[in-house]
Formats: C-alpha cells, structure tokens, sequence
C-alpha cells in the first residue's frame, strides 16, 4: 500500500517551497521509485494530533506565519509521540522546536516573535542577518542522522527564513534529548533532531529548494525512505 503524507502548510502559489513539491514527488516517483500519496493539509484544519491519524509521514513545511500556530504545533506533536517519520523545514523547523519546547521541556511560555513580536524571551528570534535568498555552509555533527543522510560532514544549502533558535534555550531543549546535529560556520543552530525516533529532522535550510527539483535533495530522499518503510 502507498504510504500516506501529510504535507502541513496553507497552501499558496507564492510560497516557492510549495510549488515544488510537486515536482520532488515526481522526481521521487520516477528516480528513487518512491511513491507517496500526498495530501496537503491547512494548519487551521488541525485542532489536535489525532487529526492526522491514518498518515504515514508528516512534512511541516515553510509558510509561517501559519494559519493556525496551534495546528502546526499538532501536527509536530502528532509525529513526534506516535513515532511518525516526520520532516520539519524553515518554518516547521522552527515550529518543531517550539512544540519541543513547550509540551516536553515544560517551557510553556515559548513564543515565535514572528507570531509575538512583544515576547520578552522569545524561542525564535529574529536573525541578526536575514538568510532570505541566502546559501550557507552546514557542518554537520559526526554519528547523527543528518550526516548519515547527507553523507557528509559538510554542505552548502538554500535558505528562506528571518528567524532561528535564541541560544539561550538551547541548553533546556539539549537536556531532554534534542540533538542539534548541523551548524553554521559561526556555531548557529541550523539542524535539529530526535535520536530514538524512527525519523525526526528540522533543518532551517529548505532541501525542498535545491537545484530544480528533478533530483531531490538527500534529507528529501530520506524521510520519503522512512515514510515507505511505514508500509514495507
């Protein structure tokens, strides 16, 4: 059976990481022999993490501010307590830490100043140089996920984003389990993930974004992978 994915954004045509998804499952289909059965799903038709019961795979992607920050929030939480491959871009990146923060460090105040821009000590803050349109080296922590999955300890990627991880959380979010497992040449956070968990990666660089699309990405490869072992 296909394996089910939740692609989590409120679609647009302006949203450039969305119009090529497309083009990636495409690719994924025809070159990795990878098929996913797709469904976009609008943040503010999330109410809680049961609403995405039934998909295989869930893919927060850009687009934030969101709809509904509460409903991507969910859609995090979903995958990240049902062991659901789950892949978190930019925007769901930066959300993944978020609901991290919030349901599993107990910090319940944690804000997105994208969303409160009046937060005093906001988890995502904005960048002291803005990364929209920008490509950055990544190094990558030797034994983690993500270098398996890039195969590499270092990369150049795509970014979009105005906003990444205040560092003074960072220490909370790393005492209860979270990895941060890539990072600019100036030591800032650029990938997150879960060891334990069958597939659980947020880069603030957007794979979906590399080349044209008709070779996906690595990361994209992979977590299309874990997806399909869903159902092997």
């Amino acid at each position: 059976m296909t394996p089910r994915l939740a692609l989590v954004a409120d679609r647009s045509p302006h949203v450039r990481s969305h119009t090529r998804i497309p083009v990636l499952l495409e690719a994924l289909r025809e070159r990795d022999h990878l098929d996913l059965d797709a469904y976009w799903v609008r943040t503010d038709d999330i109410t809680g993490p049961d609403d995405l019961d039934g998909f295989d795979a869930v893919w927060l992607l850009p687009g934030s501010p969101y709809a509904s920050e509460d409903g991507a929030l969910a859609a995090v939480r979903h995958a990240r307590e049902n062991g659901v491959p789950f892949l978190g871009t930019c925007g769901g990146f930066q959300h993944a830490l978020l609901e991290f923060a919030r349901t599993v460090c107990g910090l319940t105040t944690a804000a997105h100043a994208e969303v409160d821009p009046d937060a005093a000590d906001p988890l995502l803050a904005p960048l002291a140089c803005s990364l929209v349109g920008h490509e950055g080296a990544v190094h990558l922590a030797p034994g983690t996920l993500a270098e398996r999955v890039l195969g590499t300890d270092r990369t150049i990627e795509r970014y979009h984003c105005d906003y990444g991880p205040n560092p003074r959380h960072l220490d909370l979010l790393r005492a209860h389990g979270l990895v941060f497992s890539g990072h600019d040449a100036d030591g800032e956070v650029r990938v997150a993930e879960l060891p334990g968990h069958p597939f659980f990666l947020g880069t603030l660089f957007q794979p979906e974004l590399a080349g044209d699309g008709t070779r996906p990405h690595p990361v994209v490869t992979a977590f299309a992978r874990a997806a399909s072992a869903v159902r092997a």
